[in-house]
């Protein structure tokens, strides 16, 4: 019997309400069993609002799907700060999924974080989800919707408050909500399952379930874009080399040899429209890293020139390579970027303070500065994530795009040392002291392997060398025992890029409400990619359906729909982590090539779609013509803006967890690594992958 709690009513009128409430809950039962909803299902307990109760109506949409609508006449307007549903499972779980944390009882998922909004509860063959009705939050522009999820009372909420950011990027409720006279709607989905896919992969049903509703739809009717997407890349590098070359283009010489490549970072200040005073946000730098490759950059800048005969395109790519050989070691560790040093200047009396580089001649070696133990670049660790990544670029660029010897031999040398550094339990170190090489104390046994065995496994296939295969396979033994069953998605985006919450307390631990870990999808996908490169090597099925099973967990970030507060298109754009705000955040790029390699070999036409779609949304920023509803957002934030700025690319959208149609939610700066540059590699390595007429997305 589904139980009704009734708050703010006096008795009377709260037995007259529950009777008749109890008359339509019969009815609807009656009228077709739920099936196995029901014996999932304790307790549904629905507030009140301003003293009427909501009624409860069920619909069966498929044997193992029902909606549940919630409705009440409301005679005048009412305030009520917080209104909820609350489900009470009846069964105890033992795997919790939810988008977002909420730590404590005054955090929500708030609807600015519903990429794909649901809730998962699950043991060893029951699963319980929970997704809001999204086309009744579009129908009705709400923008007070909410979830949250709370594992030690084994309680699922949907509720409406309005919500403030609190932590980067957590939300907390927020007083002052607003009920109007009239009909009050709300509603949502109950999937239940019970049986024994669900401890194998509990996320591909509620995604193809997502995707066939909302996606699927939006996806064959052109969006997040539609046309030609070499449009988008040859604005990035008409952008890069010719309207802002002279803001981007950084051309000098190491050790007598000539290099070059595009700066790590610009921003809006740096426009030739803008009236002020230049003011560059960071040092001056050019980076191999995980996130910011300007290797990987070169790759799909090489391609393009070797397609359209563009000489000096082709240059320009050659010394980016140049530069990355010219990266020093350590015993076959290298650094990960280059910077200048920087200085403050003042142009005249009263005038602000603004930074500029010294320029290339003041150049040093470092390290990313995105780990727990400094901002300096200069005195940053080793991280072996940026060096595996950056190995492994060149390992491609040798395979794909011409046979220099160099790039196999610095990549081999590198993958010696790593080797060298395994540890007993197959896992690779996450941080090595610059001097000692000794490990560090952060996430030495973390998802961040994965890459490195993608690394080992590439060097393998071209060396035939078995030592890489097996300390490859042993590092994914690791990741499949320690890593994928418990949701540890922790890396160094997790905890030390700008959300930082939980870095103090939470490595290593699950955060209590929510049984969850912090988590971070970059992860995912290195795992995921990593499993499928041992399943083609290996030719073992288990590792194909972990990594499926890794790849849909991804996919659990990516939007499959389009909601009315987003005012730029956001099917297959995706986001970070489930403590951060981002839209449509230029990792997509990365991922897309991996979601259509996953659906080739398991002929599927979601992961297709979902790959195509995230390849599209990694335009979808963009400020230029072709992305009308984009450009007006840059617009609305930098009035300044003009066809000299066409290409100029935020990486995400929304990032601090608020956005409007007035330009809330646009940023001010372009990485071109991280942004155009990115997403023109992906689309030029896509093509040259599967061709021209998949990208139109024929033959699906």
């Amino acid at each position: 019997m589904i139980k009704i709690l009734i708050k703010n009513n006096v008795f009377p009128y709260c037995l007259s309400i529950l009777l008749t409430l109890c008359c339509v809950y019969q009815q609807c039962w009656a009228n077709g069993d739920p099936g196995k909803i029901n014996a999932l299902i304790k307790a549904i307990k629905v507030d009140s609002i301003g003293g009427q109760l909501p009624q409860l109506s069920y619909q069966k949409i498929a044997p193992q799907v029902v909606k549940v609508r919630v409705s009440v006449d409301l005679p005048e307007d009412v305030r009520c700060d917080d209104w909820r549903i609350r489900i009470l499972p009846a069964f105890q779980p033992t795997f919790h999924w939810a988008p977002h944390l909420t730590p404590s009882d005054n955090h929500i998922i708030a609807q600015h974080v519903f990429r794909s909004p649901m809730m998962m509860l699950t043991d060893q063959r029951k699963q319980l989800v929970i997704i809001p009705d999204v086309d009744l939050l579009n129908n009705t522009l709400a923008r007070d919707w909410y979830m949250d999820m709370d594992a030690q009372k084994n309680q699922l909420t949907l509720g409406r408050s309005l919500a403030q950011v609190g932590e980067h990027v957590l939300f907390k409720r927020k007083s002052g909500n607003i009920y109007t006279r009239g009909k009050f709607e709300f509603a949502f989905y109950v999937l239940a399952f019970d049986d024994r896919e669900v401890a194998e992969n509990p996320f591909r049903r509620p995604l193809a379930f997502y995707w066939k509703n909302w996606g699927a739809g939006l996806f064959e009717k052109g969006e997040p874009i539609s046309g030609d997407m070499e449009t988008y890349v040859r604005h990035s590098y008409h952008w890069a080399f010719q309207s802002w070359v002279k803001q981007v283009w950084q051309s000098f010489e190491i050790n007598g040899k000539k290099v070059g490549a595009p700066t790590f970072i610009v921003n809006t200040t740096q426009s030739p429209n803008y009236p002020g005073k230049t003011n560059e946000r960071e040092f001056r730098s050019i980076w191999n890293q995980a996130w910011f490759s300007s290797l990987r950059s070169a790759s799909g800048l090489y391609r393009f020139a070797k397609r359209t005969g563009d000489q000096e395109l082709l240059d320009k790519a050659n010394l980016t390579k140049e530069l990355a050989l010219s990266y020093p070691k350590k015993d076959g560790f290298f650094y990960g970027l280059i910077g200048t040093e920087m200085e403050e200047t003042i142009a005249g009396e009263g005038d602000k303070k603004s930074v500029r580089s010294k320029g290339w001649e003041h150049y040093y070696w470092g390290n990313s500065n995105r780990n727990p133990y400094t901002w300096d670049a200069r005195k940053s660790p080793f991280h072996l994530l940026d060096m595996s990544w950056t190995a492994l670029l060149m390992l491609r660029w040798y395979n794909e795009l011409e046979k220099d010897p160099r790039l196999l031999a610095y990549a081999e040398d590198y993958g010696k040392s790593l080797l060298k550094v395994q540890t007993a339990d197959g896992f690779f170190p996450g941080w090595l002291d610059v001097e000692t090489l000794k490990p560090l104390a952060h996430l030495n046994d973390s998802p961040e392997s994965a890459l490195s065995v993608t690394f080992l496994l590439t060097l393998y296939r071209m060396t035939q060398k078995e030592e890489y295969k097996v300390a490859a396979l042993r590092a994914m033994q690791a990741i499949m025992k320690e890593i994928i069953p418990n949701g540890r998605w922790e890396d160094f985006e997790t905890y030390w890029s700008c959300s930082r919450v939980g870095a103090e307390d939470w490595v290593g631990k699950k955060v209590l409400r929510n049984d969850m870990y912090k988590q971070n999808n970059f992860s995912m996908f290195w795992t995921a990619e990593a499993l499928l490169e041992c399943y083609q090597i290996t030719r073992v099925k288990q590792y194909l359906k972990i990594g499926q099973r890794t790849l849909d967990e991804l996919l659990m970030t990516q939007a499959a729909w389009q909601p009315h507060f987003i005012p730029i298109k956001a099917l297959g754009g995706f986001g970070v982590m489930n403590a951060d705000g981002e839209w449509n955040d230029a990792r997509q790029s990365l991922f897309a090539e991996l979601i259509i390699r996953y659906g080739k070999e398991l002929k599927q036409r979601e992961y297709l779609q979902r790959g195509l779609a995230a390849l599209r949304a990694s335009f979808v920023m963009m400020y230029c013509p072709e992305n009308p509803d984009t450009k007006a957002q840059w617009e609305e934030a930098w009035p300044f803006f003009g066809k000299e700025d066409y290409g100029f690319m935020m990486e995400n959208y929304g990032h601090g967890g608020e956005t409007n149609a007035k330009g809330l939610g646009i940023g001010e700066f372009t990485i071109y690594d991280w942004g155009n540059g990115a997403a023109a590699e992906a689309y030029n390595r896509i093509l040259d992958h599967y061709g021209a007429y998949f990208l139109q997305g024929r033959g699906l």
